[in-house]
């Protein structure tokens, strides 16, 4: 019983995005592990931009620094 987390940050997914990412997981499992696709559980969350850092600052800065 896979259960699969995806953190993504909140800019916009689209909920056929959010359908896609839980399909492509499900089909992973599927191909590499022979997986149920009814057993598995795919979790999407979106995570602020004020709460996901890289290389010491937080995305919402660089977003706004490569925006300019």
């Amino acid at each position: 019983m896979p259960y699969i987390n995806v953190k993504i940050t909140d800019e916009g997914v689209t909920c056929e995005q959010k359908q896609a990412i839980i399909k492509g997981c499900s089909q992973l499992m599927i191909d590499v592990l022979d997986k149920n696709p009814q057993t598995t559980f795919v979790v999407i969350e979106e995570v602020s931009t004020d709460n996901w850092g890289i290389g010491f600052e937080q995305v919402t800065k660089l977003r706004q620094t490569k925006a300019t």
